[in-house]
């Protein structure tokens, strides 16, 4: 029986000779492949929902977390969602092969970038079975080899939607080891991968703030992370008053379990009396537990007192900590001292406010006058996104198709020599 590390040399060089493949592949050759996987999934719906369904029933029996249980369920909505992306991946230009910059120096040469893929990309997710062909997606049309490694709770998904996936590239005449997804549940298989240098060029971690941090201190290639989302939305006290509040009860209720989702409200101090009666109120009726300071508990007697931990908690639920300052300055601060570098919103129709927001918060993205809800690669416009990353290199926010190359510097010359 094959051992763990010879199953992870097996998947590295698979990994490292679809990759010198890829650099072959045409255009239009990885958009036919998308398109293929697209059919596939199309075509498969009913084998996919049947296999989550058993996810979710198995994870329901192993008392997984609603909000764990809302990543991981399929319906045919999601399935549309998964396919459009598919399709706006499918249409996006193709990053390879781009040379900018191109620039003719005093001695007669050009010098400009070329853009390449990083080669062999090591995927680790937990729970949510849109990531098997997100990141299959974004990959293949970026011209990188992936190994996909999902969570146990979603084995069934992944697998149904990896037929698919496997499928479009055969179908295309690709080699289906572009993308290979990890079978076993055993959790040495991570341990191997992060650590296996020689065939893997950089790793993607999406899930908890536990899974990141291991794989970030045994990892012995590059990570492309992000910790956790604490995410803040700052009410100005010249913020619009329906504007702030659907800005804020969408950035917090769209969705709980997801890491863009407003986790900490900021008011400033003039703006509570003509906004916050209401916002509270839909809260409260929308089943938000509300967590505040000293002063927002003076506005309902539903408000729990808010910790010192609560200020640094991503809930992943229906809970809100409230926060009342009294100047922007002050909202920053907080934002510095106890965000997590993901998304800010504020809320403000004061463009030197806004202004400031932008320029001085730290974030990967910042945001005025829109929930923190957009802050996804769909919504940017990059089809996809891989994961958001929080780190300042080798990229920041959302990771789509340019997130996954790199730039090698070309030199153009018609026989010239240096003196």
């Amino acid at each position: 029986m094959e051992s763990i590390k010879d199953l992870v040399i097996t998947l590295g060089k698979n990994a490292r000779n679809s990759a010198k493949t890829l650099r072959y592949a045409t255009t239009k050759q990885k958009n036919k492949a998308l398109n293929n996987i697209a059919k596939q999934i199309d075509k498969n719906r009913t084998t996919i929902l049947k296999a989550n369904q058993q996810d979710l029933d198995h994870s329901k029996n192993n008392g997984l977390e609603e909000a764990l249980l809302d990543r991981l369920m399929l319906d045919n909505a999601r399935l549309d969602d998964i396919i459009e992306s598919l399709k706006q991946i499918e249409s996006m230009p193709d990053p390879i092969g781009e040379i900018s910059d191109l620039k003719f120096r005093p001695s007669g040469i050009q010098v400009g970038k070329m853009r390449v893929a990083l080669g062999v990309i090591g995927i680790i997710y937990e729970s949510r079975p849109n990531v098997t062909i997100d990141a299959s997606a974004l990959c293949l049309k970026s011209g990188n080899s992936a190994i996909l490694r999902g969570g146990s709770e979603a084995i069934r998904s992944n697998l149904a939607l990896y037929d698919c996936v496997k499928q479009g590239l055969i179908d295309v005449g690709l080699d289906k080891n572009c993308v290979q997804l990890v079978a076993t549940t055993n959790r040495t298989v991570v341990n191997e991968l992060v650590k296996s240098s020689s065939y893997v060029d950089a790793i993607i971690p999406r899930g908890g703030k536990g899974l990141v941090a291991a794989i970030s201190k045994n990892a012995q290639v590059p990570v492309i992370k992000h910790l956790h989302g604490i995410c803040h939305t700052y009410i100005d006290k010249d913020a619009d008053t329906q504007k702030a509040i659907d800005v804020a009860f969408n950035g917090k209720t769209r969705r709980y379990g997801v890491c863009n989702a407003t986790e900490t409200l900021l008011v400033h101090a003039l703006a509570v009396e003509r906004i916050m009666p209401e916002l509270i109120a839909k809260f409260i009726a929308k089943g938000v537990e509300l967590r505040g300071c000293e002063q927002t508990q003076k506005l309902s007697e539903q408000i729990l007192v808010a910790t010192d931990k609560d200020w640094d908690t991503e809930y992943l639920d229906a809970i809100l900590s409230i926060r009342i300052v009294n100047s922007i300055t002050d909202a920053i601060e907080h934002i510095e001292k106890h965000g997590s570098g993901h998304t800010e919103s504020i809320v403000s129709e004061n463009y030197s406010a806004t202004r400031c927001f932008m320029r001085e918060v730290e974030s990967s993205s910042v945001m005025v006058n829109a929930s923190t809800a957009f802050a996804d690669g769909f919504e940017y416009g990059l089809g996809a996104e891989i994961g958001i990353s929080t780190d300042k290199f080798h990229v920041r926010g959302p990771v789509g198709l340019e997130g996954l190359t790199s730039q090698k510097f070309i030199v153009l010359g018609d026989g010239h020599t240096r003196k």
